[in-house]
């Protein structure tokens, strides 16, 4: 159906440009964007996004202990070769994606990686409704089935809190605070429950107004170099704690 409509809108535009005896460039820059559009629709978990780099990295080696980071822009943007030096550490963060793309991809783009462990940090967007209205149910539902797709496969899942936010710039019509509260108590309390991992940003990170500290974000949301250097060695803290055997873990 969406497919109908768009090739519609563009008929209509090419019959108006056509009529008007306009030049035929912002012709091609709508079948650019209808093109465009159409692919999102036809993979809407972007599975093709990392494929080519996840077929090129391969499996790691016997003594690698690779780790995932896997999420929506806040880990697409954080260079983890910098803020995690000579670390087998790979990068699957995709701009603007809910967890229920993040869980449609997530054997392609974490399982099949063969890592140890995966840092999975999601919710931003589904609180944002990118993809839609969700329930805060929905979401833990979709967390949960990424930490059994992760232990099932001999991966050990950490579940990161997610960032303070006062506000989204693109949607400020949304008030994200009490939702943000409610979904990091359930994610502390289920890591908890479950004896999984889990990365707490969001009580480094937050200020008096439920937002991130001044100067770790230029836009409220993403953070900047200092935000990604605070989150860095937190990161690291529950990465090592997950490699030691359940006998060794800290209380």
């Amino acid at each position: 159906m969406m497919t109908i409509i768009l090739f519609f809108l563009l008929n209509m535009f090419l019959l108006h440009t056509a009529t008007a005896h306009q030049a035929t460039d912002p012709c091609e820059s709508l079948k650019r964007e209808v093109q465009a559009m159409e692919s999102r629709v036809r993979d809407w978990p972007n599975l093709a996004k990392y494929r080519e780099a996840n077929a090129k990295l391969g499996l790691p080696v016997a003594s690698e202990s690779r780790v995932v980071f896997v999420g929506d822009s806040i880990t697409e943007f954080w260079n983890l070769s910098i803020f995690f030096k000579d670390k087998p550490y790979v990068n699957r963060g995709i701009s603007g994606q809910t967890t229920p793309q993040i869980l449609l991809r997530f054997r392609q783009d974490v399982i099949a990686l063969k890592p140890q462990i995966v840092v999975i940090l999601a919710g931003t967007n589904d609180i944002a409704e990118n993809t839609g209205p969700i329930s805060l149910e929905a979401i833990e539902d979709n967390l949960k089935s990424m930490v059994d797709l992760a232990s099932k496969n001999g991966v050990r899942p950490i579940l990161a809190s997610v960032l303070p936010a006062a506000a989204f710039p693109w949607r400020p019509e949304i008030r994200p605070i009490e939702k943000i509260l409610a979904l990091n108590q359930w994610i502390k309390e289920y890591a908890a429950r479950e004896g999984i991992g889990f990365v707490d940003y969001y009580s480094a990170m937050v200020d008096d107004q439920h937002g991130l500290k001044p100067g770790l974000s230029g836009d409220g949301v993403h953070p900047n170099e200092a935000g990604y250097a605070m989150m860095a060695p937190i990161a690291a803290e529950a990465i090592a704690k997950s490699k030691l055997p359940p006998s060794k873990k800290p209380r």
